[in-house]
């Protein structure tokens, strides 16, 4: 085994896939998703890789940080987490964002890692372990995921694209019948429903719909700080019997610490806690009871490790949070997932919203709502390059660069301002 090896190139390949028209408290999803997908060639010709956001900003980092990674050993993981963050201008960081992926004062934690996924690739592939196993080894064979609902309409605005087979998401029966279609493709044993989109009354009618239809299934609302304080106390009562957990409902810590006083249920979060700070004063007001972690914008695999533990030090429950994504990123989730041993919650994914993907085998397969953990070396798939060369030209095309949930949905409502909370 040589580990002499050193980081001779890399290379960064934009692509867009194909989205449906999602609803969101910031607004609906565009047709064309963004991601960029990262390649390490190294000195013996082995290549890692990895899937991280794709707009131009994201880009743009991703270029300026070419020059601190060459050279480099696969296993200097620290030497690149140091480099890095010296090199990125640190930002301030917003009180709190609907996309935390988006935020700049993340990007040092975004741009460690892309590159730290695609190094720890190398690292599997030059000592012929899987990822899992350079995490400590993983304590279960799968992970489980959940369905992942949402409001949503039958089609894109202007220029007609391929027609969305899902079809349209707008009240009670269309949601529970979205919900029996994706458990009859993928067997998810729990529900996650985005909410913030409609008025309160309709969003819990729909998850009353849910257990009625699913008795005894977890199910999970995120109105995604889109509604008030005082909404999201009046609607607590409500939910208390039906949800598994409220997730931001209203925003901030301390909207969430007087929130946590009125409800029985536990809150969940990924938009007041993603940082370290945060963790800390969500200690201390005693604001959210479980986790969303996402190892894009935390920092890395590793850094989703040590929030695992500072969640098991101090109690508090661990999921995973997800955006539109392919299935790279799904493998790293994977693998991290399965090194967690207190992760006691499935995780979010897009992924069923997809039907495009880069990897070799086409796209990855859920069994009873999981994702087997890869015993292959690294992260245990490989590039198509042909579906690669296709994903970035689509990306050449489509004319997007920028995601712009809010402009996008004033293309169906001009009035729409995206103001937040609305409810």
């Amino acid at each position: 085994m040589n580990r002499d090896v050193r980081i001779t190139q890399v290379r960064i390949t934009p692509v867009a896939f194909r989205d449906g028209p999602l609803l969101n408290a910031a607004g609906i999803h565009e047709p064309w998703a963004l991601r960029a997908i990262l390649e390490l060639e190294t000195s013996d010709g082995r290549v890692g890789i990895n899937e991280t956001y794709g707009d131009a900003p994201m880009l743009a980092l991703l270029e300026e940080c070419k020059a601190h990674v060459l050279g480099l050993s696969p296993f200097a993981l620290n030497r690149m987490e140091e480099r890095l963050r010296a090199s990125i201008r640190r930002e301030k960081a917003p009180a709190y964002t609907l996309a935390p992926g988006s935020d700049p004062s993340r990007n040092a934690a975004k741009a460690i890692s892309a590159f730290e996924v695609a190094m720890l690739d190398l690292q599997g592939q030059v000592v012929g372990a899987p990822i899992a196993d350079l995490l400590g080894g993983a304590v279960r064979s799968s992970v489980a995921y959940s369905a992942y609902l949402f409001f949503k309409y039958a089609e894109h605005h202007g220029k007609p694209y391929e027609p969305d087979a899902w079809g349209e998401g707008i009240g009670p029966e269309q949601i529970v019948a979205q919900a029996k279609r994706m458990i009859s493709l993928y067997g998810f044993q729990s529900i996650k429903l985005k909410g913030g989109v409609f008025e309160p009354k309709h969003e819990i009618a729909c998850m009353q719909a849910l257990h009625r239809a699913f008795p005894g299934l977890p199910l999970r609302l995120d109105p995604n700080a889109n509604w008030s304080l005082q909404t999201s106390i009046a609607a607590a009562p409500e939910l208390d019997e039906v949800l598994e957990y409220y997730e931001d409902p209203c925003p901030g810590l301390d909207g969430m610490a007087e929130l946590a006083r009125h409800t029985k249920l536990p809150l969940a979060t990924n938009m007041v806690v993603t940082s370290m700070e945060e963790f800390r004063r969500n200690v201390q007001t005693q604001s959210v009871k479980v986790v969303l972690s996402d190892h894009h914008y935390w920092g890395g695999l590793r850094a989703t490790q040590q929030l695992a533990r500072m969640c098991a030090l101090w109690d508090l429950g661990l999921s995973m949070h997800s955006n539109s994504h392919l299935g790279i990123s799904l493998m790293a989730m994977t693998h991290v997932a399965a090194a967690v041993p207190n992760l006691a919650y499935a995780c979010d994914t897009h992924y069923p919203w997809q039907d495009e993907d880069i990897v070799v085998g086409g796209r990855i397969a859920f069994q009873e709502g999981a994702v087997r953990v890869p015993t292959t070396p690294g992260l245990g798939v490989q590039i198509d390059r042909d579906a690669l060369a296709k994903l970035h030209e689509q990306y050449l095309a489509c004319g997007i660069r920028n995601r712009n949930d809010r402009q996008q949905m004033q293309k169906y409502d001009p009035s729409f301002t995206g103001v937040c909370p609305r409810f």
